[in-house]
């Protein structure tokens, strides 16, 4: 007995892996985050699969729908924004379908970072200015780790991807500055990356409250922070040692001056 839980991608259903679009149209019962993943791509279930939305359910409520399916023998597929690996809370459900003696086979999704990185035409990390990505959200009415504040993170001064964060950027600007990043720090917004509606803000630190507001952007939001996200980056000689003509690796043989 088994569930499948699969990444539905950012929001554009065409970015669903193949493994994860065939376990859907496979499908005999699909479940789904209705607040966040596309209907479009819900739609390319089989016309016989029972469709349930869970943005209404808790928990126990949700499990035991899947448990119930799953020992009917049906193919069970459950269907999460993004990649189920971050953010996902999908630990919780397979704490209780273990109780239940069912196991899960994961399928990953292109996460929303990287769908807002490559709307916003950014790379992340950039050889000689940052080689390290922070995945992280500000404290809110959920609390974070003790050791996991922003404001300690943000002294490592490298690329930090904010998610469930667009009500808190007060808050992300003070923790940011307090350790010591300038208020000319570039930053993306991108809103409902891949999506229709999808629309990116340019920024700094010192006027992202600002610019969020004035562009109505309270929920759905990757917030990208670092230098990383400078918009005159290709002005500058930042260069990797993979293609240097003068870099002897594995495959090449690097050339004199």
């Amino acid at each position: 007995m088994k569930l499948y839980i699969i990444g539905a991608g950012p929001g554009d259903p065409d970015l669903i892996t193949v493994k994860g679009l065939m376990h859907l149209q496979e499908a005999d019962v699909v479940l789904y985050a209705d607040s966040l993943v596309n209907e479009e791509l819900i739609a390319k279930a089989k016309p016989s699969a029972e469709v349930l939305k869970t943005a209404g359910m808790h928990l126990e409520e949700m499990v035991n729908v899947m448990a119930d399916r799953i020992r009917q023998g049906k193919k069970v597929v459950r269907v999460h924004t993004g990649d189920p690996a971050v953010y996902g809370a999908i630990m919780e459900q397979m704490v209780l379908l273990k109780q239940h003696e069912i196991g899960v086979e994961i399928v990953p999704g292109v996460s929303s970072v990287f769908a807002a990185a490559a709307a916003a035409q950014a790379e992340l990390t950039i050889p000689d200015l940052t080689q390290t990505v922070i995945l992280t959200r500000a404290e809110g009415r959920t609390p974070v780790p003790e050791f996991e504040k922003l404001r300690d993170l943000a002294n490592h001064h490298c690329t930090i991807a904010l998610f469930l964060s667009a009500t808190l950027t007060k808050k992300v600007i003070k923790e940011l500055i307090d350790a010591g990043w300038s208020k000319e720090t570039p930053v993306a917004v991108v809103y409902k990356a891949s999506w229709p509606d999808q629309k990116i803000v340019r920024s700094t630190l010192e006027h992202l409250d600002e610019d969020m507001r004035t562009n109505g952007i309270r929920k759905q939001a990757m917030i990208l922070a670092g230098w990383a996200l400078d918009q005159n980056i290709h002005d500058k000689n930042y260069r990797s040692k993979l293609y240097d003509k003068t870099f002897t690796h594995g495959f090449r043989r690097g050339m004199k001056e």
